[in-house]
């Protein structure tokens, strides 16, 4: 919604929100990251019978988000006006990086807290909640950006900045609906040497995935602008679009990462691999619907944001190519976090990696070397390289499964571990 209307405010404004993109994706990054730690941990000592450290594993968020804030809030402020002179020629593009960037990192206090709270309600099963305080979040975001953008009444025209006003206090907004419940008392400062680092060692693959977005995103930045400031609004807009279908595939990863890392505990292992299953079919059922939306109407779909014919005539092209990787997308991401809820954050960072640094920037570069029709494919072909590797490691994780449940995959209904086959069967 800031992109709408910031849009219709001014392209200058368009083109800085394409920009400072990358570094809300890091600030979600060390949020959402560990959340999913605090998250996966406390599901993990309730899969095992030990809720006492569950209790305090979730009482170590509030004072983990607050000392993220102040870091992120910090070196965001000191790096804006570089980080805009980097990734710009434009002075009025420029400034509005620096005017909407330094408000929504500064200001990002009820992100953080907020990521934090919805991963602890999440961690026991309560969904509905986060869900309530997301929607309502997004409502006050989207009441408030024409007023504080445009000025209505005896609210002044604020402009750019006024978008970025709007999302803070839509992030607030949502923090104080989870604070009540997703509260919860600290343990003693001694407690967080033995929780915060198994914290971050389990959500450290998920904050780096995040934070590699960031980097990847920033690098074809850099390289877009080699063509021009529309290519990188054609770029932006394609983020803006397909959040409409990762949103809903990025809240199954999470929703499963509990459900995994509780079973893996317990030895069922069996339902993990129905788990995934399970998310991999209901991936592909949602990103059809991308692919087939990307494929059909591009134009409209950025018509939406903007009327600068240039950047409808090169997002066209691009959301036509990049459309094509949304089906083996769902693999490449979701492998991720099936590595990383069964304990196995060297396989999940190596995808990561693999995707985020060692592909996607390197091939970005190399096809724009032929031009930014070739760019395009770097989408696609880094989705499908990554998806390759995923599964080669998903199988050799299979092959080291205990025996007893080779005996299931034939059909057997013996078993030394006679609770593995009543599971199954149940």
């Amino acid at each position: 919604m800031d992109s709408y209307f910031v849009g219709r405010y001014s392209d200058t404004g368009l083109t800085a929100l394409s920009i400072i993109y990358p570094l809300q994706l890091l600030m979600i990054a060390l949020a959402v990251g560990t959340g999913v730690g605090i998250n996966t941990l406390m599901a993990h000592f309730m899969g095992v019978g030990e809720p006492e450290k569950s209790r305090e594993t979730a009482g170590t968020g509030a004072l983990l988000a607050f000392v993220m804030w102040v870091l992120f809030a910090g070196v965001c402020w000191c790096i804006m006006p570089g980080y805009a002179r980097m990734s710009t020629d434009s002075p009025a593009v420029a400034q509005d990086v620096v005017t909407y960037g330094r408000i929504v990192c500064v200001c990002s206090f009820g992100l953080f807290f907020e990521s934090i709270w919805t991963k602890v309600l999440q961690a026991g099963g309560a969904m509905k909640l986060p869900m309530a305080a997301q929607i309502v979040g997004a409502l006050v975001n989207i009441v408030l950006d024409p007023i504080l953008i445009f000025g209505i009444g005896p609210v002044p025209e604020l402009g750019i900045a006024g978008a970025a006003i709007a999302t803070v206090l839509g992030q607030c907004a949502a923090a104080c609906i989870v604070m009540p419940r997703g509260f919860r008392k600290s343990p003693p400062l001694s407690a967080y040497r033995r929780y915060v680092p198994r914290i971050y060692q389990v959500g450290f693959p998920n904050i780096l995935m995040q934070t590699a977005y960031t980097f990847y995103i920033l690098g074809l930045n850099l390289i877009l602008k080699g063509f021009s400031d529309q290519a990188v609004t054609a770029l932006g807009l394609y983020y803006k679009w397909q959040t409409f279908f990762f949103i809903p595939l990025g809240a199954m990863q999470t929703c499963i990462v509990p459900v995994l890392s509780y079973n893996f505990g317990a030895g069922l292992y069996a339902r993990c691999r129905r788990t995934l299953r399970d998310a991999v079919l209901m991936g592909l059922a949602l990103m059809a619907l991308g692919t087939i939306s990307f494929a059909l109407f591009p134009e409209q779909l950025l018509a939406v944001f903007t009327q600068d014919l240039q950047v409808i005539r090169i997002g066209s092209y691009g959301f036509r190519v990049i459309g094509v990787s949304f089906l083996p997308m769902v693999l490449s991401l979701i492998f991720p976090v099936f590595f990383q809820a069964i304990g196995a954050p060297v396989r999940s960072s190596l995808l990561t990696v693999l995707r985020t640094v060692v592909l996607f920037v390197p091939l970005g570069w190399l096809l724009s070397r032929f031009g930014l029709h070739a760019f395009w494919f770097t989408f696609p072909l880094t989705e499908l390289v990554t998806t390759a590797v995923g599964m080669l490691f998903y199988r050799q994780w299979r092959r080291k499964l205990p025996a007893c449940l080779l005996c299931l995959q034939i059909g057997s209904k013996r078993c030394i571990i006679s609770r593995c086959v009543s599971v199954w069967y149940t």
